[in-house]
């Protein structure tokens, strides 16, 4: 196993408005004169932590982080049901990227992020391929309808008991029904004891879920703080409930047109939350794309890795 790179302190930072009364928190780490590289954090709604900045040699890459629309630092935030989540999309996370590309004067930068964060790096990338010099993803997801059931619905079959169990935490929904759209829809109700409810129940099944990782020892998404919790299932069953706002399979379809970005996918054979199948299938569909299967990974990663990510990002380090 590789040590991470020792902890770094931002060297700069500030809010980005973005339109639509938003405002997105960024910041900035490493060497100024570095080679640009992007973090696109998960959920959605999970927001940038601090450990990432570790898998960045500081004096090669100049490390911009944000938090995406209503979490994080971010404003206004999510948890709050006054949030106006309209104006929260995909199409409008690309273009606050962009946004943060042209603030910080940025021509061409690595995209890294795992899970929901490999669907925004793909989706922006496919619409601004001129602007990416390399990606780096681990836990791929590209979001379809179809993995959105698997992750709700089709992983119940592992799991019936806690399926069940999330299944009645949306009342009337039928066993066929949406219920993703049912949760999204809870998320909206004006008292904030069904919010709570809705938000614990949810986060019930994703750590169900990864429990084959966690082993009861942690909780991802439970052991999350009040606020941060709210947010990222309101957002995560907002975007979900859309199918993401993209047509099904599109970001597979168009995968031709990151020829010519150097990207490595890093993918646990054991992820239950996002299948193996769906890496493989983008793999295929994108021309010189490196898939690395880690045998002892699931969604969460492992030690194995961490080491490919590493060794992923110190080699397109040395790019110009």
């Amino acid at each position: 196993m590789r040590e991470l790179y020792p902890p770094i302190e931002p060297y700069e930072k500030g809010m980005l408005e973005v339109g639509d009364g938003n405002s997105v928190y960024w910041e900035v780490c490493g060497n100024p004169a570095g080679k640009p590289a992007l973090v696109v954090h998960g959920g959605p709604g999970s927001g940038c932590g601090t450990s990432v900045r570790r898998f960045f040699d500081p004096a090669r890459y100049r490390i911009v982080l944000f938090d995406q629309r209503g979490c994080g630092r971010s404003t206004p935030h999510a948890s709050d049901p006054a949030a106006d989540m309209r104006h929260n999309t995909t199409p409008h996370l690309i273009a606050d990227m962009e946004r943060l590309r042209h603030h910080l004067g940025i021509d061409r930068w690595l995209l890294y992020g795992g899970s929901w964060g490999s669907t925004l790096i793909l989706a922006y990338a496919e619409q601004h391929p001129e602007r990416v010099s390399e990606i780096v993803i681990s836990s791929v997801t590209t979001t379809r309808r179809s993995e959105i059931e698997w992750l709700y619905r089709g992983a119940g079959r592992f799991f019936p008991e806690q399926w069940e169990r999330f299944l009645a935490g949306a009342p009337g929904t039928p066993r066929d029904g949406d219920v993703v759209a049912a949760y999204a829809r809870l998320m909206e109700h004006p008292d904030a004891a069904v919010r709570n409810r809705a938000t614990a129940d949810w986060c019930a099944w994703e750590d169900a879920v990864l429990s084959g990782e966690t082993h009861g020892a942690s909780n991802p998404y439970g052991g999350r703080p009040p606020a941060a919790r709210l947010a990222l299932v309101r957002i995560c069953s907002h975007y979900f409930s859309h199918g993401a706002w993209l047509e099904e399979g599109v970001l597979l379809r168009e995968a031709g047109r990151l020829a010519g970005i150097p990207g490595v996918l890093v993918h646990g054979r054991l992820d239950m939350a996002g299948p193996l199948d769906t890496a493989w299938e983008l793999s295929r569909s994108w021309p010189g794309a490196e898939l690395i299967v880690v045998e002892d990974a699931g969604h969460l990663g492992s030690t194995t890795t961490h080491d490919h990510v590493l060794q992923a990002l110190d080699r397109f380090a040395a790019n110009p």
